[in-house]
């Protein structure tokens, strides 16, 4: 079955980076999007950015707009989310997820990683 799986996440200063990794396997089916979301306990889940797996198009969350990055590496079926310029309120719990029909903002992806938690401090 469909795997994800994230890493990278951890403790970071304001203004530091960090890159989350999404490493995807145990699919028959090519993957179509992947995107990146998070989610703090208590609220609602929040797109940050999605990156379509043929072209690479990409889109962004406003709120990470200019800060984050979103890209794949086909080879390597693995999608990467560089962060830069975290601010406290970026932190919460990241998921990855994926999809073999979809892609963008607002769509149901099928699959989904068990989080990896980000904690940028003041």
């Amino acid at each position: 079955q469909v795997q994800l799986v994230e890493s990278g996440g951890g403790l970071v200063q304001a203004g530091g980076s960090l890159r989350l990794s999404c490493a995807a396997s145990g699919r028959t089916f090519s993957i179509f999007g992947m995107a990146w979301f998070r989610q703090a306990p208590g609220k609602e889940r929040e797109f940050v950015a999605t990156v379509h797996w043929n072209d690479h198009s990409t889109y962004y969350a406003d709120s990470v707009k200019g800060r984050f990055t979103i890209f794949a590496d086909n080879a390597k079926n693995t999608m990467y989310l560089q962060m830069n310029g975290l601010k406290p309120e970026d932190t919460t719990v990241y998921y990855c997820a994926d999809d073999e029909r979809v892609y963008g903002v607002g769509v149901p992806y099928d699959y989904w990683g068990q989080g990896t938690q980000v904690t940028v401090s003041s």
